[in-house]
């Protein structure tokens, strides 16, 4: 802040100079000199006195030799008003460039982890898709960052390695199809061997009503089938056959386990895929009565709204929704639906 005694003494000056000009009245000429010689002096203390102000402001410190003077001599050509309008001035420029100059950019907030769609002992490289794509990029790097697409979830990976199909590089064109070809071919094999255990239990425990190998080997099936269309391998035709074998296979577990609250979720997200809106609502509402919480089923219910264009139901279904509850990349829709 001021100097105090700085300003208290170039107070009592000034008034000291207005005295002796009132004083010395009948002697114009050794009043007016002794008024300038005193005024100078109120005028440099009063300049010393906003020193600190000065001193106190990164960008006004390396100028401070040049402001000192510039302040007294405004206050000694223009008395009163000059102090005044310098202080004023001085102290606008500590309360807005000071702040500035110290508190920019203190600290930055780390983003939010997003565990969903890690994997538990890896994270996700930010950008990892626009440095693939960058053809300015060494192709060994473009070619290390998709070997390491082989630790993150299909989920992620799948779009990154279909983008990867089209770039100039051979290599890098034929190691994105060998990723993904083995990825298919693992889940191809998984289906393979599911199938031939729901034969054995067919000959086992025949084939109506499942038995309990029969049940577990068509779950199965439905998981295998519908992580096709998670990941995102299955496309077109493909996507289209996962799809009806992964619904037959869910309804095939459901006529034995009416309450089995995942695959009638399971079943509404497949007649949703298949834009069946009417029966994906009433599987998504009995998810609801069997138990399953809140945020995982009501979300899709109101996507199935949204399609439809009624947006009033839509943000009361997404206002339902408990925020400290919800997945993080679930936030920020809710709070988009809250605010509508």
């Amino acid at each position: 802040m001021l100097s105090i005694q700085f300003f208290i003494s170039a107070a009592l000056i000034e008034i000291l100079a207005w005295i002796c000009l009132h004083l010395l009245n009948e002697h114009a000429d050794s009043a007016l000199i002794t008024y300038f010689i005193v005024h100078a002096v109120a005028s440099i203390l009063f300049a010393f006195s906003l020193r600190p102000l000065i001193l106190a402001s990164h960008q006004l410190r390396e100028h401070r030799l040049a402001l000192l003077g510039l302040v007294a001599l405004v206050s000694f050509t223009i008395p009163i008003a000059g102090a005044a309008g310098c202080l004023v001035a001085t102290l606008a420029l500590y309360r807005y460039r000071n702040h500035d100059s110290f508190t920019k950019f203190p600290s930055v907030t780390l983003p939010e982890f997003d565990q969903y769609q890690s994997s538990s002992n890896s994270r996700r490289p930010s950008g990892l898709k626009t440095f693939l794509t960058n053809q300015s990029v060494p192709t060994p790097s473009r070619m290390r960052a998709m070997v390491a697409l082989s630790n993150v979830s299909g989920r992620l990976a799948s779009p990154m390695l279909r983008t990867a199909l089209s770039d100039s590089n051979d290599d890098l064109r034929l190691l994105a199809y060998s990723m993904l070809d083995n990825k298919e071919q693992k889940i191809s094999q998984a289906i393979h061997d599911a199938q031939q255990s729901l034969e054995r239990s067919h000959q086992n425990e025949g084939t109506s009503p499942l038995g309990p190998q029969g049940i577990q080997a068509s779950w199965a099936l439905s998981d295998l089938y519908w992580e096709m269309i998670y990941q995102g391998i299955a496309q077109s035709d493909v996507r289209e056959h996962a799809i009806a074998q992964s619904l037959h296979y869910c309804l095939a577990v459901l006529q034995e386990q009416p309450d089995n609250a995942l695959l009638t979720l399971r079943k509404g997200r497949l007649m949703q895929l298949r834009k069946d809106y009417k029966q994906a609502q009433d599987a998504y509402e009995a998810a609801l009565e069997q138990g399953l919480p809140a945020a995982r089923v009501i979300p899709y219910l109101a996507e199935i709204y949204f399609l439809q264009r009624d947006f009033s139901k839509t943000q009361r279904l997404m206002q339902m929704l408990d925020y400290t509850q919800a997945p993080p990349n679930l936030r920020p829709s809710m709070k988009y639906w809250s605010a509508a």
